[in-house]
């Protein structure tokens, strides 16, 4: 019997007359891979390439624009504009010819974007209510504002069944549409607002007007926070009521949010990061679908494929969302008809897909750096056509173990050493902290792919030149990462610690702690947690303006929550100036403020400073004379992944390159890009 026979997730569905091959769905979410608002080539691929990894049913357009004064606030596609209709269709046709369906979202923002962008128009709510995240002043729409999305909703769902579409969904929670249900953001008395039936006049006038442009068959669902589990905001029982009247009006599918995405940690909470518990929205979605009669669907954190089987054979949805699971691997509904369950890169939970679109302006995987960039790089990789190379890597952290990866599924011979008894680098690090122990599936699904390729993994084996020569090789790949940076500190710096000797539990101070941060990312937060609720008494002082820049707003709602417990305090605007032994054997700190010229003093027990890492680049060093390229990289060659072929020593006998930190301090998409983009076309 085959696996599609009895596995529930790879049964058919029939969604109205649309047949979906299996019940995953890549849910709608916005990757910022558009150009002008349209899905041309890159954004396009994206999608093609779950289609072809074999999802049921992809989603396009995360909050796709209907109006002019719905500015883009990440990258959203414009479904006012007449021109993206024929881009619609090549995605649409091609992710068609890979055997999925394909549906966008449409909504108007409202007040959850920034006026100051685009056409500069005011934005729209239904009332004057700010929005936390955005910081947007809206003003009240007016009749004529509404008669004008109504019809550009319309337009837009037009545009969306010419462009070859298999259905829409209309977006409900934290936007326009839904801003007149709620009472959080209803405050009016006239006809739009007050009781639940005025409420919902404007949304339900947009579902009538959609339904009357598209006709009786083209699939119209909703996504909507059925509970948005606030005092003053849209309660479950009033969803309800709306649902049904939005279903008697012509909606088709539900999925189910709970929650609201007004501020950072709201929406922590509707798209639960690492450290959250698995799917806790499912036992609320199931009863969602009992009472509203139509097909469910329901995506959040659930990440692994077992939980979303789990889901469609206990009958609580009809199609699972694991939308980031297949940024992770997009080939993951293939892998679970091929038997391969365990070869599926796992998603880690670490938010930085969202996170990296405020950060860099678009999606990114934390492990995956194919994709987003299908134009360039596959997501399987192929037997070299060339020939077989000896391969040392130096190094099994994040960037060490990918360059094994794919140098070993490219078929070539791999030999990693790594100095320490586990693999894992900085990545160790980061998982040694409970909530963030997910990150350390990034080194196992390496570990296990590099095994699966034939690697030769040495562990506890430290590396000198005479050990990689031994070896024979045509390639060298160092990439030994760095150790703390404490250079920075001229004075005291043999009196510091670094985050390091936290999180590798060597130091567990009592008493009062300064952590200095002048690198603005995760090692300082994840130390100040492990210290704080350890029981020390904690302050971070960071020169930035802001604490901790580099974590975005997925993550960072979680280091607040813990440091408003601990009641950790955070000064802003002050750099590390000196360290100095008291007589009494304690830290006297000085601080010094550029904005103000002044100096102030702290007396602590112990000091923790975070300045990224200087490279280990000793054996880079030492390898660099005898290598026919003396260590460099030809930039064009990389950026167009293809074969380095430089050759400045004749008499040398193998190629050097290192990546990562070894490099230069950086971060893990970093590290595991400079191993994809080298040795992929080796």
């Amino acid at each position: 019997m085959s696996l599609q026979a009895i596995d529930p997730l790879l049964q058919p569905y029939e969604l109205k007359q649309l047949r979906l091959r299996n019940r995953v769905v890549s849910t709608s979410h916005e990757p910022a891979f558009g150009e002008e608002g349209m899905p041309k080539d890159r954004y396009r691929l994206y999608h093609v390439e779950k289609a072809r990894g074999g999802v049921g049913l992809t989603m396009i357009g995360g909050s796709a624009v209907v109006s002019p004064d719905s500015p883009p606030s990440f990258g959203n596609l414009l479904l006012y504009r007449d021109e993206i209709v024929p881009w619609l269709r090549r995605l649409t046709d091609d992710v068609h010819e890979a055997g999925a369906a394909v549906m966008c979202q449409v909504t108007h923002l409202g007040r959850r974007t920034s006026n100051f962008t685009a056409d500069w128009l005011p934005l729209v709510s239904a009332s004057a209510v700010r929005e936390p995240a955005h910081r947007s002043f809206p003003k009240a729409a007016e009749d004529w504002d509404l008669d004008r999305i109504v019809r550009d909703y319309a337009d837009a769902a037009v545009r969306c069944q010419e462009g070859g579409l298999d259905g829409i969904e209309i977006e409900s929670y934290g936007h326009l549409f839904d801003s007149f249900l709620s009472p959080a953001t209803n405050t009016r008395g006239d006809h739009w607002g007050g009781t639940l039936e005025h409420r919902m006049a404007f949304p339900r006038r947009v579902i009538q007007a959609v339904r009357a442009a598209v006709g009786p068959d083209f699939i119209v669902g909703l996504r909507m926070s059925m509970d948005e589990d606030r005092v003053d905001g849209l309660s479950a029982a009033d969803a309800m009521i709306a649902a049904k009247q939005y279903v008697s009006d012509g909606i088709d599918f539900m999925s189910t949010i709970k929650g609201t995405i007004d501020s950072d940690e709201t929406l922590s909470q509707v798209i639960p990061s690492m450290g959250a518990p698995s799917a806790p929205f499912l036992e609320f979605t199931a009863g969602i679908r009992r009472e509203l009669g139509i097909p469910v669907m329901h995506a959040a954190r659930i990440a692994d494929v077992a939980t979303a089987r789990y889901a469609v054979r206990e009958g609580l949805v009809d199609l699972i969302g694991m939308t980031r699971a297949q940024i992770a691997d997009p080939h993951l509904v293939r892998k679970i008809a091929a038997g391969q369950e365990d070869r599926i890169r796992p998603c880690v939970g670490a938010s930085y897909c969202l996170d990296s679109i405020y950060e860099g302006g678009d999606t990114k995987c934390i492990h995956n750096a194919t994709t987003g960039r299908e134009q360039n790089f596959s997501h399987e990789l192929s037997p070299t056509c060339g020939p077989v190379k000896t391969a040392v890597v130096v190094g099994a952290g994040p960037a060490g173990l990918e360059a094994a990866r794919v140098l070993g599924g490219r078929g070539h011979r791999v030999v990693v050493l790594e100095a320490n008894s586990s693999p894992g680098g900085q990545v160790r690090l980061s998982a040694a902290s409970p909530r963030r122990r997910d990150m350390i599936g990034i080194i196992d699904w390496r570990v296990s792919e590099a095994k699966e390729y034939g690697v030769d993994l040495r562990l506890g084996a430290y590396a000198e030149a005479g050990d990689v020569l031994a070896e024979h090789p045509d390639l060298v790949i160092i990439a030994t990462g760095g150790l703390p940076n404490r250079s920075f500190l001229q004075e005291g710096a043999d009196l510091v610690s670094d985050t390091w000797d936290v999180m590798d539990g060597s130091l567990r101070p009592a008493g009062e702690v300064l952590i200095y941060d002048n690198n603005g990312g995760y090692p300082a937060m994840d130390a100040a947690e492990v210290l704080a609720t350890g029981g020390a008494r904690v302050e971070i002082v960071t020169p930035e303006r802001a604490l901790a820049p580099d974590v975005g707003s997925m993550n960072s709602p979680a280091y607040l929550k813990v440091f408003a417990e601990q009641d950790v305090q955070v000064t802003l605007a002050y750099q590390l100036r000196a360290v100095e032994r008291t007589k009494n054997g304690r830290l006297t700190v000085r601080l010094f403020s550029q904005y103000a010229g002044k100096e102030v003093e702290r007396v602590v027990d112990h000091v923790v400073v975070e300045h990224g890492t200087l490279p280990v680049d000793d054996l880079y060093f030492d390898l660099v004379a005898g290598s026919t390229n003396l260590g460099e990289v030809d930039q064009g060659e990389l950026l167009q992944v293809q074969p380095q072929t430089i050759n400045r020593n004749p008499a040398g006998s193998y190629q050097l390159f290192r990546i990562g930190d070894a490099v230069t301090s950086r971060n893990t998409h970093a590290a595991i890009y400079d191993a994809l983009r080298l040795c992929t076309p080796i």
